[in-house]
């Protein structure tokens, strides 16, 4: 059914879930996984940091969520392989968590996204946005929410 399963994953709890979920369909459609974080650009403008840091510490910033964010993807390989799924761990860099999800998607030749959802509504949902919803309404191909 699916070849290739993106599972963009934070590490947070309701990830896990996702991530989880993720594995276990992949097993049974003996798919490849394709475990994914989003880590943010160190914000360079005055107006959106408020203190400036020499680019040596911006550097070191952002390695440290690199690296921070190779260990979440990693350790999702590492439980897929334990159950006998081939998984890639992917890092990518973005300020749009959603249109890096959906780039990753089409670089990887993915034929699933499955996320998670906080499911929020009303203003709280309007204020934090959803990169969820982004996806959602944006992908060419299936997306699957987990609450």
């Amino acid at each position: 059914m699916y070849q290739r399963i993106l599972v963009p994953t934070d590490g947070s709890a309701l990830s896990k879930k996702a991530v989880n979920s993720a594995i276990a369909l992949a097993k049974l459609c003996n798919a490849e996984l394709v475990a994914l974080k989003v880590v943010p650009r160190y914000p360079q403008s005055y107006f959106e940091g408020g203190i400036a840091l020499a680019p040596a510490e911006v550097k070191q910033v952002e390695k440290t969520w690199g690296d921070a964010g190779q260990a979440v993807v990693d350790a999702v390989k590492k439980t897929a392989a334990a159950k006998g799924i081939e998984a890639k761990a992917v890092v990518v860099r973005s300020d749009v968590v959603s249109d890096a999800i959906l780039a990753a998607a089409k670089k990887h030749q993915c034929d699933l996204v499955v996320m998670a959802s906080h499911g929020r509504k009303g203003i709280k949902r309007l204020l934090l946005g959803s990169e969820t919803q982004h996806v959602l309404t944006h992908a060419q191909i299936p997306v699957l929410i987990l609450k």
